[in-house]
């Protein structure tokens, strides 16, 4: 009976042995598997990172050498892409310079932040970059162009500006303060390196000829007059990128900063929303925490800076914010984090201004867009203003071959060549890439919700003011009034 009973005893003992042994090894198991996997990687406080983000202007994805331009000069670029991670899918929502800026310090889409037409501010009280890293410790200096407002909300650290260099129409990077900057500093630092180049204005003696123009898929058969100067410009710019890359070794920050080469947006698709325009290139060298030479085909968006910033340093994001963290995607994981990414794009207040706003959506194959005011719609966007409604119908006319809606398959057609909005075959498709927009368009707040077809008050281009881009004739010449435009932030 003693026997049995401790027979009986001494099973249940090994069962519970057993069990709590096999929970034990199964905690250690996951454990080890959480500790070395990609969502372990936390930064302790001493160990943070600095960020230096170089920011470039008006350069196509495809014009580097480490992007597939055999005949442009971008050495640095191309050792910075070896040293890191090269991203073949980012982009930005909206292909002008101060909407991108906007973008990538507030980590919100241009309506939401509220820069979504040029050389307008973003909303009052909105927090950007600068308030969430500096509440971290953080110094988040400004070194080059800004060309984002108002000035109450983004009040850098520090400020280092552009300077002039001989004759040059350009301005230029502050090289020596920046060198001096970070011979000094002592406190953990972002800095934004925002540089003038490529942009115009063009030189016209420079070391290219067209015959060294090299053709991307979407060049015309005739090179715009404006190409050599602007290889002319890359290759400059190329200097300042190599001298930012030489200071950063010699003051040996590079092995604990977190280094980002980007441009806002490409030159050929311009204000628009085409693949040329909205895709941008964005390398980051990160040593010992990412892999040199490797290639990300992850869609990822400029919204999307700021939250990985904060998460790489164990900060909180703010609910607000449209951007998700691609700080796995830097350590290797190949996962996409989006299941849509979207653009805006506004005609009003550029140089050759006209009413025609249109919105965009795109997931890993398929990209959807709408234009609010094409021919085939214009006429339900007008009202009773007669003279609004010649401004609407002057919008649809200059842009005769946009239709209202567009769908293309990336994967096949990477260069929009084939619209396929009308095929049966992708009706489906087109519904729902339709539906997810209007709901992220509600999300936003849109002005295309709730009105039939804004006219937004202009800074620097009127609709109804002749100029050396914008031409108006003389019954509308002036006709504008105050309460004709929908009422915004500025």
């Amino acid at each position: 009976m003693r026997l049995t009973l401790n027979y009986k005893l001494t099973s249940t003992f090994r069962k519970m042995f057993n069990k709590t042994l096999l929970f034990v090894l199964s905690l250690s198991f996951f454990s080890f598997i959480s500790t070395n996997s990609i969502d372990s990687k936390k930064i302790s406080v001493e160990d943070r990172p600095n960020f230096i983000f170089y920011l470039a202007d008006d350069q196509d994805k495809l014009d580097y050498g480490t992007y597939g331009n055999p005949n442009v000069d971008t050495k640095a670029v191309d050792k910075l892409a070896s040293e890191g991670i090269k991203f073949n899918n980012f982009y930005t929502g909206q292909a002008i310079c101060a909407p991108t800026r906007s973008q990538i310090f507030t980590g919100k889409y241009p309506v939401k932040n509220g820069c979504f037409v040029n050389h307008i501010g973003v909303k009052p009280n909105t927090e950007t970059i600068i308030s969430y890293l500096e509440n971290e410790g953080y110094e988040v200096v400004l070194a080059g162009k800004s060309h984002v407002k108002p000035n109450s909300v983004f009040k850098w650290s520090k400020f280092l500006d552009l300077i002039k260099i001989g004759n040059s129409k350009q301005r230029y990077l502050p090289i020596s303060k920046i060198d001096n900057y970070l011979s000094k500093v002592d406190k953990p630092f972002c800095l934004i390196i925002a540089s003038t180049f490529p942009h115009g204005p063009y030189p016209k003696s420079n070391d290219y000829t067209n015959q060294d123009i090299f053709k991307l898929p979407y060049t015309g058969k005739n090179i715009p007059n404006y190409k050599t100067g602007y290889y002319q410009n890359i290759k400059e710019d190329n200097y300042q990128i190599n001298d930012i890359l030489n200071i950063v070794d010699k003051h040996n920050l590079k092995n604990n900063s977190l280094f980002v080469y980007a441009a806002d947006h490409g030159i050929s698709g311009k204000w628009g929303l085409s693949e040329q325009g909205l895709k941008a290139p964005f390398i980051v060298r990160w040593p010992e925490m990412i892999k040199p030479n490797i290639q990300s085909d992850v869609i990822l968006s400029f919204v999307d800076v700021v939250p990985t910033f904060l998460d790489i340093i164990g900060a909180q994001v703010s609910k607000d914010i449209d951007g998700l963290s691609f700080y796995k995607t830097l350590l290797g994981d190949e996962n996409e984090i989006h299941d849509y990414i979207y653009g805006v794009s506004t005609m009003q207040n550029i140089q050759k201004c006209k009413v025609f706003p249109s919105r965009m959506i795109r997931e890993k194959q398929y990209k959807y867009i709408k234009n609010f005011n094409s021919l085939e719609v214009f006429k339900n966007n007008m009202g009773e203003n007669e003279i609004i409604n010649k401004f609407i119908e002057i919008g649809a006319r200059s842009f005769p071959n946009k239709p209202y809606e567009e769908l293309y398959d990336l994967e096949k057609d990477p260069f929009q060549k084939n619209n396929l909005a009308k095929d049966n075959k992708y009706l489906q498709v087109k519904n729902s890439l339709e539906l997810a927009l209007e709901k992220w368009m509600i999300s936003q707040d849109d002005i295309l919700i709730t009105n039939k077809m804004p006219l937004i008050k202009p800074t620097l281009h009127p609709l109804d003011r002749n100029s050396k881009w914008n031409k108006v004739s003389l019954e509308l010449e002036n006709k504008l009034n105050e309460n004709d435009y929908i009422e915004l932030h500025y």
